[in-house]
């Protein structure tokens, strides 16, 4: 059932057909051709090159083709000579019946640009049918007494070709009593009827048998023949007569079999069996026979299958009435089949362009006609698709249309339409027909990528590993296919100073950044770069966003300890006088941590001391003060151990160690030895060398000792001005900490005083550093030094 509803659908396509209202060309007409029928096939019929004024390579470029009624390929074209030639045998009669001339549309479809032209091909009639009788023999009973010319009608042949080559005459065998006449119906056919020339005698000749004959006009022409055999009765002088020679009759198509259409009667003067009357359809064709028939005694005429107005839109045919006595008499009936809307409106697209590419205003995207074989407002229709779509229905001749875009289509708004056609008939009750098609629109490379931020911000800590990922940039492209396959790259560096390639990579594909090797906090903080994402399309697009990296820092690094340097070859050692009071300045243990953040806060604590309690350090800035009086029992040298501590996780620190020596003036002589592992036990017997070595000294040195007396007593003059007006640093200080700023620069401004001792011959003896207010005059030979110089100029020391 799928497969004949499949051959009805096919059946029911229409030619292509294309008419383009801006194309001059659009719609010309061709021919008409004309062949006789049953020409072998590929028989020559045209040559359309020459009609289309088009050379031969232009047909086969824009491969033109025959497009035929109904699909059925009756013709062909030769693209290699631009002939025209029969694909198939024709066979006029089956093709068109009785309707003449018998045409054949077609049309020859060109692309590139796409034009229709309308032809016809004539198919002529040959004689290749002879004339046929209904009825082998036909019986007539004639009363004896019938008036000389009377007529007696005769059934007559059919010969289904046309015109000429149709029945044209009819013969009688040689007789004495009867000739024949040829008649012509209202259609134009012809049938005979008998004339009685010589009256009848039964008793002498009770029957005649005749031969008729019929014959066409085809040359040579052919003939079909049927017996008549004639009774000669006794007389019955009143022949039936029905109440009007002609009926008009109108029943609408596809009325039911078995309505009744007509009863006609008939009325006989006669008696007894002359006078029964009983009815005939006279001489009917093949169609009528099928359609109509009579009762013989009611005279009923009803419908024998449904009529189609679309097929035979009416019919005549004459009702013979007969009495008992072989008398007869006839009327015409005409039929016409009213036309009711009973067919739909067929849609047939000839042509269909999908994809569409976006961005084309006014594309053609089909062509396609309608059909509805209904007549008058029956067979009007119109055609319509929906309001909301971008496309236009343009009428390009009668039932033809092309559906066009409306405006530029854009693929990234949607990328497939279902387009429903929908055709309706003007008839009452209307009749749709909707056709759906779909169109998908073709993608062209319009849009660039875009990433998904105008910039990017990653986060990377420092000493990381090589190849560590660090981030995905990630750009779309509304486009598809290969115009959406976004390519990333690494975009040259505005600093050319930056090795960009050395530093970052970046997966083509999937737009991942890695870290090549591993960063340093304090060598690059941060830095910045351009990555592209290109498309494939042709020609490509591109579009950039700006990576912006911050490198995180690490606790890496431990304290830097600047004051007391830690690798001399001798310690450093703070002179501190007895008579100093609770919380004298001793000196300031400075560092610097190259991390930053929390990781550069440092902190300062006393670890271990020789005479614990007698110091403390300040936590925040690492000055080391005394916590009490000095007293006699003290002993003269101690040695201190700080740690400076970062605030980093996990914690990094430095130790530093302190020598400090009790004096209880500045006339003393103190000379740093190199602090070696010494034994506790000979500490005491170290000091008496020592005070024996001083005694010696002074004795030797009597004149550099009253200089140097002279000198500290002027030192000890400033120091009580610079204890008096000394101050703990006001304001709030977060913890215990102090932020070294990661730069080898101090947070608060400090002043050392330089010292030199020597002997008479210049050479330093030894040196010191202690803090001192801005405000006090240094008197010793020495230099101010501000305390946040630089890591390089922190400290000058001079000899």
């Amino acid at each position: 059932m799928e497969t004949a509803w499949m051959c009805n659908l096919r059946q029911r396509q229409v030619l292509a057909f294309f008419v383009l209202l801006s194309m001059s060309g659009a719609g010309a007409e061709l021919g008409p051709y004309s062949i006789e029928e049953e020409t072998e096939r590929g028989s020559f019929v045209a040559n359309l090159g020459k009609d289309l004024g088009v050379e031969l390579a232009e047909i086969s470029r824009r491969r033109a083709r025959i497009i035929s009624q109904e699909n059925k390929e009756y013709l062909q074209l030769n693209v290699q000579s631009g002939d025209l030639l029969i694909n198939e045998k024709l066979d006029r009669e089956e093709l068109c019946g009785p309707t003449e001339p018998c045409v054949l549309h077609f049309q020859v479809l060109m692309e590139n640009p796409l034009e229709v032209f309308q032809a016809e091909l004539r198919v002529k009639d040959i004689n290749d049918y002879s004339p046929v009788f209904s009825e082998r023999e036909m019986l007539l009973r004639i009363p004896e007494n019938s008036a000389l010319g009377n007529t007696f009608p005769l059934n007559n042949a059919l010969d289904s070709d046309v015109e000429i080559n149709n029945i044209q005459t009819y013969r009688l065998s040689s007789n004495s009593h009867f000739l024949v006449v040829t008649r012509n119906r209202s259609d134009g056919r012809k049938y005979p009827e008998l004339v009685l020339e010589k009256e009848l005698d039964r008793e002498e000749e009770p029957e005649l048998r005749l031969t008729l004959t019929a014959l066409d006009g085809g040359s040579p022409p052919r003939s079909g023949t049927a017996q008549v055999l004639i009774e000669v009765v006794d007389i019955n002088d009143n022949a039936p007569e029905f109440q009007q020679p002609t009926y008009r009759v109108q029943i609408p198509e596809n009325s039911p079999t078995g309505s009744l259409v007509l009863t006609v009667s008939a009325k006989d003067l006669d008696s007894g069996d002359n006078g029964k009357v009983l009815y005939a359809l006279s001489r009917p064709s093949e169609d009528i026979s099928k359609t109509l028939e009579v009762n013989p005694v009611t005279g009923e005429i009803r419908l024998r299958k449904e009529v189609d107005f679309e097929t035979i839109p009416s019919y005549e045919v004459d009702i013979k009435a007969t009495d008992g006595g072989g008398l007869s008499g006839k009327c015409t009936l005409l039929l016409q089949v009213v036309d009711v809307n009973d067919n739909a409106p067929e849609v047939m697209v000839s042509a269909l362009t999908s994809p569409v590419p976006e961005n084309s205003p006014d594309e053609v995207v089909a062509v396609f006609s309608v059909r509805d074989p209904d007549s008058a407002n029956n067979g009007k229709v119109i055609a319509s698709i929906q309001e909301d779509l971008p496309f236009l229905l343009k009428s390009s001749g009668k039932n033809f249309y092309t559906l066009v875009t409306k405006r530029a289509l854009d693929r990234e708004e949607r990328e497939q339409f279902n387009i429903t056609i929908t055709v309706s008939d003007l008839g009452t009750p209307r009749l749709t027909t909707q056709h759906t098609i779909t169109v998908q629109v073709s993608d062209i490379n319009d849009n660039a990528p875009a990433f998904n931020q105008n910039s990017y911000t990653l986060f990377v800590r420092e000493n990381n590993s090589p190849a560590l990922h660090i981030g995905t940039i990630s750009a779309t492209d509304s486009d598809s296919g290969s115009n959406a396959h976004i390519t990333y790259s690494l975009l040259p560096p505005h600093n050319h100073q930056l090795a960009l390639d050395s530093l970052i990579s970046i997966n083509a594909d999937n737009g991942q950044l890695f870290a090549l090797r591993a960063l340093d906090y304090e060598t690059l903080q941060a830095f910045e770069f351009h990555v592209g994402a290109t498309d494939g399309g042709s020609p490509a697009l591109s579009s950039q966003a700006l990576v912006h990296v911050v490198v995180l820092d690490d606790n890496d690094n431990a304290p830097f300890v600047l004051y007391p340097l830690q690798n001399a070859s001798a310690p450093y050692t703070e002179l501190l006088p007895r008579a100093a009071e609770p919380g004298y300045l001793v000196t300031k243990v400075v560092a610097v941590d190259r991390d930053s953040g929390q990781n550069a806060w440092l902190s300062f604590q006393l670890l271990k001391a020789t005479e614990p309690g007698l110091f403390s350090v300040w936590a925040h800035n690492g000055e080391v003060r005394t916590a009490r009086l000095l007293s006699e029992r003290d002993v003269p040298k101690h040695r201190l151990l700080l740690l400076v501590k970062d605030n980093g996780d996990p914690p990094r620190s430095a130790s530093v160690t302190l020598h400090v020596l009790l004096v209880d003036g500045f006339s003393q002589p103190y000379l740093p030895l190199p602090e070696v592992a010494r034994n506790p036990t000979h500490e005491e017997d170290a000091l008496t060398l020592y005070l024996v070595i001083a005694l010696a000294s002074v004795s030797s040195l009597f004149l550099l000792s009253v200089l140097l007396f002279v000198g500290v007593r002027l030192c000890r003059r400033a120091r009580p001005a610079s204890l008096g007006g000394y101050s703990v640093p006001e304001g709030h200080f977060p913890g215990h900490l102090v932020d070294v700023r990661g730069m080898g620069t101090l947070s608060q401004t400090y002043q050392y005083d330089v010292c030199l001792m020597g002997d008479s011959s210049g050479t330093s003896e030894f040196n010191f550093l202690k803090p001192v207010l801005p405000s006090s005059v240094n008197q010793c030979s020495g230099k101010e030094i501000e305390g946040n110089s630089t890591l390089e100029n922190s400290f000058e020391f001079y000899h």
